[in-house]
Protein backbone atom coordinates (compact mmCIF):
# COMPACT_ATOMS: atom_id res chain seq x y z
CA UNK A 1 0.00 0.00 0.00
CA UNK A 2 1.29 3.45 -0.93
CA UNK A 3 1.32 5.37 2.34
CA UNK A 4 0.34 8.96 1.56
CA UNK A 5 0.58 10.03 5.20
CA UNK A 6 4.18 11.18 4.90
CA UNK A 7 5.83 14.10 3.17
CA UNK A 8 9.43 14.63 2.05
CA UNK A 9 10.63 15.82 5.47
CA UNK A 10 9.29 12.65 7.07
CA UNK A 11 11.09 10.49 4.53
CA UNK A 12 14.32 12.42 5.16
CA UNK A 13 13.86 11.74 8.87
CA UNK A 14 13.18 8.08 8.08
CA UNK A 15 16.48 7.79 6.24
CA UNK A 16 18.30 9.29 9.21
CA UNK A 17 16.57 6.90 11.65
CA UNK A 18 17.37 3.92 9.46
CA UNK A 19 21.03 4.84 9.19
CA UNK A 20 21.30 5.50 12.94
CA UNK A 21 19.74 2.18 13.90
CA UNK A 22 21.83 0.24 11.39
CA UNK A 23 24.98 1.77 12.86
CA UNK A 24 24.21 2.09 16.57
CA UNK A 25 21.61 -0.58 17.40
CA UNK A 26 21.43 -3.53 15.02
CA UNK A 27 25.02 -4.77 15.55
CA UNK A 28 24.54 -4.89 19.33
CA UNK A 29 20.91 -5.97 19.61
CA UNK A 30 21.55 -9.70 20.04
CA UNK A 31 23.79 -8.98 23.02
CA UNK A 32 21.21 -6.62 24.51
CA UNK A 33 18.63 -9.39 24.29
CA UNK A 34 21.00 -11.73 26.15
CA UNK A 35 21.70 -9.06 28.77
CA UNK A 36 18.07 -7.99 29.08
CA UNK A 37 19.05 -4.34 29.02
CA UNK A 38 20.41 -1.72 26.60
CA UNK A 39 23.60 0.27 27.00
CA UNK A 40 23.01 3.79 28.32
CA UNK A 41 25.46 5.02 25.70
CA UNK A 42 22.83 4.34 23.03
CA UNK A 43 20.46 6.78 24.73
CA UNK A 44 23.09 9.52 24.64
CA UNK A 45 23.79 8.84 20.98
CA UNK A 46 20.06 8.92 20.22
CA UNK A 47 19.75 12.24 22.00
CA UNK A 48 22.62 13.67 19.98
CA UNK A 49 20.94 12.45 16.79
CA UNK A 50 17.69 14.20 17.70
CA UNK A 51 15.63 11.06 18.27
CA UNK A 52 14.59 11.93 21.82
CA UNK A 53 12.15 14.59 22.99
CA UNK A 54 10.77 15.32 19.55
CA UNK A 55 7.68 16.94 21.08
CA UNK A 56 9.61 18.88 23.73
CA UNK A 57 10.06 22.65 23.16
CA UNK A 58 13.33 23.60 21.53
CA UNK A 59 14.44 25.77 24.47
CA UNK A 60 14.85 22.57 26.48
CA UNK A 61 16.77 20.74 23.78
CA UNK A 62 13.80 19.04 22.12
CA UNK A 63 12.63 19.09 18.55
CA UNK A 64 9.63 21.30 19.25
CA UNK A 65 7.74 19.15 16.76
CA UNK A 66 4.04 18.53 17.40
CA UNK A 67 3.62 16.41 14.28
CA UNK A 68 3.02 12.82 15.44
CA UNK A 69 4.20 11.53 12.07
CA UNK A 70 7.81 11.95 13.18
CA UNK A 71 7.67 9.63 16.21
CA UNK A 72 5.61 7.22 14.07
CA UNK A 73 8.43 7.11 11.52
CA UNK A 74 10.88 6.29 14.32
CA UNK A 75 8.57 3.52 15.51
CA UNK A 76 8.32 2.05 12.02
CA UNK A 77 12.08 2.07 11.61
CA UNK A 78 12.64 0.43 15.00
CA UNK A 79 10.28 -2.36 13.93
CA UNK A 80 11.85 -2.63 10.48
CA UNK A 81 15.29 -3.02 12.05
CA UNK A 82 14.04 -5.63 14.51
CA UNK A 83 15.06 -3.46 17.45
CA UNK A 84 12.83 -4.21 20.46
CA UNK A 85 14.67 -1.83 22.78
CA UNK A 86 15.41 0.74 24.05
CA UNK A 87 12.10 2.19 25.18
CA UNK A 88 12.23 5.22 22.88
CA UNK A 89 8.49 5.00 22.19
CA UNK A 90 7.48 5.21 25.87
CA UNK A 91 10.19 7.79 26.59
CA UNK A 92 9.02 10.10 23.77
CA UNK A 93 5.30 9.47 23.48
CA UNK A 94 4.36 8.97 27.12
CA UNK A 95 6.76 10.30 29.75
CA UNK A 96 8.27 13.26 27.89
CA UNK A 97 4.73 14.37 27.01
CA UNK A 98 3.62 14.40 30.65
CA UNK A 99 6.72 16.27 31.74
CA UNK A 100 6.60 18.81 28.90
CA UNK A 101 2.92 19.63 29.31
CA UNK A 102 2.23 19.29 33.03
CA UNK A 103 5.37 20.55 34.74
CA UNK A 104 6.38 23.97 36.06
CA UNK A 105 9.11 26.05 34.37
CA UNK A 106 11.54 25.03 37.15
CA UNK A 107 10.77 21.35 36.64
CA UNK A 108 11.18 21.65 32.89
CA UNK A 109 14.58 23.26 33.32
CA UNK A 110 15.55 20.46 35.69
CA UNK A 111 14.43 17.44 33.70
CA UNK A 112 13.67 18.09 30.04
CA UNK A 113 17.21 18.85 28.78
CA UNK A 114 18.44 15.54 30.18
CA UNK A 115 15.51 13.63 28.68
CA UNK A 116 16.25 15.14 25.28
CA UNK A 117 20.01 14.53 25.45
CA UNK A 118 19.68 10.95 26.67
CA UNK A 119 21.53 11.71 29.90
CA UNK A 120 18.28 11.00 31.75
CA UNK A 121 16.11 7.97 31.04
CA UNK A 122 12.48 8.06 32.13
CA UNK A 123 9.85 5.50 33.12
CA UNK A 124 6.25 5.64 34.22
CA UNK A 125 4.98 3.54 37.12
CA UNK A 126 1.26 2.83 37.35
CA UNK A 127 0.76 -0.96 37.44
CA UNK A 128 0.95 -2.79 40.75
CA UNK A 129 0.73 -6.48 41.71
CA UNK A 130 -2.97 -6.00 42.53
CA UNK A 131 -3.82 -3.10 40.20
CA UNK A 132 -3.61 -3.01 36.43
CA UNK A 133 -6.00 -1.28 34.05
CA UNK A 134 -8.00 0.40 36.83
CA UNK A 135 -5.82 3.08 38.43
CA UNK A 136 -8.40 3.50 41.19
CA UNK A 137 -7.18 0.17 42.60
CA UNK A 138 -3.60 1.27 43.23
CA UNK A 139 -2.37 1.00 46.82
CA UNK A 140 0.80 3.07 46.66
CA UNK A 141 0.36 6.10 48.92
CA UNK A 142 2.04 9.46 49.24
CA UNK A 143 1.46 11.30 52.53
CA UNK A 144 2.40 14.96 52.74
CA UNK A 145 4.88 15.52 55.56
CA UNK A 146 6.31 19.02 55.68
CA UNK A 147 8.41 19.63 52.57
CA UNK A 148 8.04 16.13 51.14
CA UNK A 149 5.62 13.34 50.30
CA UNK A 150 6.34 10.07 52.07
CA UNK A 151 5.89 7.44 49.40
CA UNK A 152 5.13 3.79 50.20
CA UNK A 153 4.18 1.00 47.85
CA UNK A 154 5.23 -1.27 45.02
CA UNK A 155 5.04 -1.02 41.23
CA UNK A 156 5.50 -3.82 38.71
CA UNK A 157 6.07 -4.44 34.98
CA UNK A 158 7.93 -1.13 34.69
CA UNK A 159 9.51 -0.64 31.26
CA UNK A 160 13.01 0.90 31.56
CA UNK A 161 12.61 0.45 35.33
CA UNK A 162 16.24 -0.50 35.80
CA UNK A 163 17.77 2.13 33.55
CA UNK A 164 15.40 4.91 34.61
CA UNK A 165 16.74 8.04 36.29
CA UNK A 166 13.29 9.61 36.60
CA UNK A 167 10.15 7.63 37.37
CA UNK A 168 6.70 9.21 37.15
CA UNK A 169 4.86 7.42 39.96
CA UNK A 170 1.09 7.33 40.39
CA UNK A 171 0.22 7.35 44.10
CA UNK A 172 -2.82 8.05 46.25
CA UNK A 173 -2.51 11.31 48.14
CA UNK A 174 -6.12 11.06 49.33
CA UNK A 175 -7.00 7.32 49.33
CA UNK A 176 -10.63 7.88 50.36
CA UNK A 177 -11.27 9.71 47.09
CA UNK A 178 -10.33 6.71 44.93
CA UNK A 179 -9.27 7.69 41.42
CA UNK A 180 -9.89 11.35 42.29
CA UNK A 181 -7.21 11.20 44.98
CA UNK A 182 -4.25 10.20 42.79
CA UNK A 183 -1.21 12.39 42.22
CA UNK A 184 1.87 12.05 40.02
CA UNK A 185 5.29 12.33 41.64
CA UNK A 186 8.71 12.21 40.01
CA UNK A 187 11.04 9.89 41.90
CA UNK A 188 14.70 10.35 41.04
CA UNK A 189 17.55 7.85 41.05
CA UNK A 190 19.26 7.66 44.42
CA UNK A 191 16.40 8.90 46.56
CA UNK A 192 16.52 7.09 49.95
CA UNK A 193 13.79 4.46 50.21
CA UNK A 194 13.63 3.89 46.44
CA UNK A 195 14.84 0.44 45.37
CA UNK A 196 14.45 -1.79 42.34
CA UNK A 197 13.67 -5.48 42.13
CA UNK A 198 15.49 -7.97 39.95
CA UNK A 199 15.14 -7.80 36.21
CA UNK A 200 12.02 -9.63 35.01
CA UNK A 201 12.34 -12.34 32.39
CA UNK A 202 9.68 -11.88 29.74
CA UNK A 203 8.38 -13.97 26.87
CA UNK A 204 9.18 -11.18 24.40
CA UNK A 205 10.83 -7.75 24.19
CA UNK A 206 13.94 -9.36 25.63
CA UNK A 207 16.21 -6.32 25.31
CA UNK A 208 13.83 -4.04 27.21
CA UNK A 209 14.66 -3.87 30.91
CA UNK A 210 11.58 -4.46 33.04
CA UNK A 211 11.49 -4.69 36.83
CA UNK A 212 9.58 -4.01 40.01
CA UNK A 213 10.02 -0.78 41.96
CA UNK A 214 9.72 -0.45 45.73
CA UNK A 215 9.14 2.65 47.83
CA UNK A 216 9.73 2.37 51.56
CA UNK A 217 9.21 5.72 53.31
CA UNK A 218 10.73 7.36 50.26
CA UNK A 219 10.70 11.12 50.77
CA UNK A 220 9.84 12.86 47.52
CA UNK A 221 10.25 16.66 47.68
CA UNK A 222 7.08 18.67 47.12
CA UNK A 223 8.68 20.35 44.05
CA UNK A 224 8.60 16.90 42.41
CA UNK A 225 4.79 16.89 42.31
CA UNK A 226 3.54 17.12 38.71
CA UNK A 227 0.80 19.70 38.35
CA UNK A 228 -1.79 19.77 41.10
CA UNK A 229 -2.29 17.34 43.93
CA UNK A 230 -5.07 14.79 43.28
CA UNK A 231 -5.16 15.64 39.56
CA UNK A 232 -3.00 12.69 38.53
CA UNK A 233 -5.83 10.52 37.24
CA UNK A 234 -7.04 13.29 34.94
CA UNK A 235 -3.49 13.81 33.66
CA UNK A 236 -3.09 10.11 32.96
CA UNK A 237 -6.39 9.91 31.11
CA UNK A 238 -5.53 12.95 29.02
CA UNK A 239 -2.28 11.31 27.93
CA UNK A 240 -3.81 7.93 27.10
CA UNK A 241 -4.92 8.69 23.51
CA UNK A 242 -1.34 9.49 22.51
CA UNK A 243 0.01 6.41 24.29
CA UNK A 244 -2.58 4.15 22.66
CA UNK A 245 -1.93 5.68 19.26
CA UNK A 246 1.77 4.91 19.64
CA UNK A 247 0.94 1.30 20.56
CA UNK A 248 -1.27 1.06 17.48
CA UNK A 249 1.61 2.35 15.34
CA UNK A 250 3.82 -0.42 16.72
CA UNK A 251 1.08 -2.97 15.98
CA UNK A 252 0.55 -1.97 12.36
CA UNK A 253 4.26 -1.66 11.59
CA UNK A 254 4.95 -5.05 13.19
CA UNK A 255 2.12 -6.79 11.36
CA UNK A 256 3.18 -5.27 8.05
CA UNK A 257 6.72 -6.51 8.58
CA UNK A 258 5.54 -10.01 9.47
CA UNK A 259 3.37 -10.15 6.37
CA UNK A 260 6.18 -8.91 4.09
CA UNK A 261 8.58 -11.51 5.50
CA UNK A 262 5.98 -14.26 5.18
CA UNK A 263 5.15 -13.32 1.59
CA UNK A 264 8.80 -13.69 0.69
CA UNK A 265 8.93 -17.04 2.46
CA UNK A 266 5.74 -18.19 0.69
CA UNK A 267 7.28 -17.35 -2.69
CA UNK A 268 10.50 -19.28 -2.09
CA UNK A 269 9.57 -22.22 0.16
CA UNK A 270 8.70 -25.26 -1.91
CA UNK A 271 6.27 -28.07 -1.02
CA UNK A 272 4.94 -30.76 -3.35
CA UNK A 273 6.95 -29.22 -6.15
CA UNK A 274 5.56 -25.68 -5.92
CA UNK A 275 5.84 -22.53 -3.75
CA UNK A 276 3.65 -22.79 -0.68
CA UNK A 277 2.11 -19.44 -1.53
CA UNK A 278 0.62 -20.92 -4.69
CA UNK A 279 -1.76 -23.16 -2.76
CA UNK A 280 -5.24 -21.65 -2.73
CA UNK A 281 -5.70 -21.85 1.03
CA UNK A 282 -2.39 -20.09 1.68
CA UNK A 283 -3.15 -17.46 -0.97
CA UNK A 284 -6.46 -16.77 0.75
CA UNK A 285 -4.77 -16.45 4.15
CA UNK A 286 -2.24 -14.00 2.72
CA UNK A 287 -4.94 -12.08 0.85
CA UNK A 288 -6.97 -11.78 4.04
CA UNK A 289 -4.03 -10.38 5.98
CA UNK A 290 -3.19 -7.94 3.19
CA UNK A 291 -6.76 -6.66 3.20
CA UNK A 292 -7.01 -6.37 6.97
CA UNK A 293 -3.70 -4.54 7.19
CA UNK A 294 -4.67 -2.11 4.46
CA UNK A 295 -7.79 -1.24 6.46
CA UNK A 296 -5.76 -0.98 9.71
CA UNK A 297 -3.21 1.33 8.07
CA UNK A 298 -5.93 3.61 6.70
CA UNK A 299 -7.55 3.96 10.12
CA UNK A 300 -4.20 4.47 11.85
CA UNK A 301 -3.33 7.22 9.39
CA UNK A 302 -6.74 8.80 10.01
CA UNK A 303 -6.12 8.75 13.77
CA UNK A 304 -2.67 10.28 13.36
CA UNK A 305 -4.16 13.09 11.28
CA UNK A 306 -6.89 13.60 13.87
CA UNK A 307 -4.30 13.69 16.67
CA UNK A 308 -2.23 16.30 14.83
CA UNK A 309 -5.39 18.39 14.42
CA UNK A 310 -6.20 18.05 18.13
CA UNK A 311 -9.35 16.04 17.43
CA UNK A 312 -8.44 12.44 18.35
CA UNK A 313 -11.08 11.17 20.75
CA UNK A 314 -10.63 8.72 23.60
CA UNK A 315 -12.97 6.32 21.81
CA UNK A 316 -11.13 6.44 18.48
CA UNK A 317 -7.77 5.94 20.22
CA UNK A 318 -9.28 2.92 21.98
CA UNK A 319 -10.60 1.57 18.66
CA UNK A 320 -7.18 1.91 17.08
CA UNK A 321 -5.44 0.28 20.02
CA UNK A 322 -7.63 -2.78 20.39
CA UNK A 323 -8.22 -3.45 16.71
CA UNK A 324 -4.62 -3.15 15.56
CA UNK A 325 -3.09 -5.05 18.47
CA UNK A 326 -5.55 -7.93 18.18
CA UNK A 327 -4.83 -7.97 14.45
CA UNK A 328 -1.09 -8.01 15.17
CA UNK A 329 -1.53 -11.11 17.34
CA UNK A 330 -3.64 -12.82 14.68
CA UNK A 331 -1.18 -11.96 11.92
CA UNK A 332 1.65 -13.35 14.05
CA UNK A 333 -0.27 -16.61 14.49
CA UNK A 334 -1.07 -16.98 10.80
CA UNK A 335 2.44 -16.06 9.65
CA UNK A 336 4.08 -18.46 12.07
CA UNK A 337 1.75 -21.22 10.83
CA UNK A 338 2.74 -20.50 7.23
CA UNK A 339 6.41 -20.83 8.21
CA UNK A 340 5.71 -24.33 9.49
CA UNK A 341 8.37 -25.93 11.68
CA UNK A 342 10.86 -23.19 10.83
CA UNK A 343 8.56 -20.66 12.45
CA UNK A 344 8.88 -22.39 15.79
CA UNK A 345 12.65 -21.99 15.93
CA UNK A 346 13.90 -19.28 18.24
CA UNK A 347 16.35 -18.08 15.60
CA UNK A 348 13.56 -17.36 13.11
CA UNK A 349 12.40 -13.71 13.08
CA UNK A 350 8.72 -14.70 12.99
CA UNK A 351 9.05 -16.55 16.30
CA UNK A 352 10.41 -13.43 17.96
CA UNK A 353 7.68 -11.29 16.39
CA UNK A 354 5.07 -13.78 17.63
CA UNK A 355 6.41 -13.53 21.20
CA UNK A 356 6.71 -9.75 21.03
CA UNK A 357 3.18 -9.30 19.73
CA UNK A 358 1.37 -10.89 22.64
CA UNK A 359 1.85 -8.11 25.20
CA UNK A 360 0.41 -5.48 22.85
CA UNK A 361 -3.19 -6.36 23.75
CA UNK A 362 -2.37 -6.00 27.45
CA UNK A 363 -0.38 -2.87 28.22
CA UNK A 364 -1.75 0.60 27.66
CA UNK A 365 -5.15 -0.80 28.61
CA UNK A 366 -6.35 -4.29 27.75
CA UNK A 367 -8.61 -5.04 24.80
CA UNK A 368 -11.48 -5.49 27.23
CA UNK A 369 -10.90 -2.03 28.72
CA UNK A 370 -10.75 -0.53 25.21
CA UNK A 371 -14.13 -2.05 24.36
CA UNK A 372 -15.55 -0.74 27.62
CA UNK A 373 -14.41 2.79 26.73
CA UNK A 374 -15.93 2.52 23.27
CA UNK A 375 -19.17 1.17 24.73
CA UNK A 376 -19.42 4.09 27.11
CA UNK A 377 -18.92 6.50 24.21
CA UNK A 378 -22.09 5.02 22.71
CA UNK A 379 -24.06 6.08 25.76
CA UNK A 380 -24.30 2.54 27.08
Amino acid sequence: MDNKLYESQHEDFRAMCREFLAREAVPYHAQWEKDGIVSRELWRKAGKAGLLGMGVPTEYGGGGERDFRFPTVLTEELIRAGVTAPGFVAHNDVIATYLAERTSPEQRERWLPGLCSGELIAAIAMSEPDAGSNVADIRTTAVLDGDAYVLNGQKTFITSGENADLVVVAAKTEPKRGAQGISLLVVERGMPGFTRGKRMEKMGWQASDTCELFFDDCRVPVPNLIGKQNAGSAYLMAGMPRERLSIAAVAVASAEKMLADTLEYARTRQAFGQPIGSFQHNRFVLATMETELTIARVFLNHCISEFNAGRLTVADAAKAKWWTTELQVEVANRCLQLHGGAGYLKETPISREWANSRVQTIYGGTTEIMKELIGRSLGL
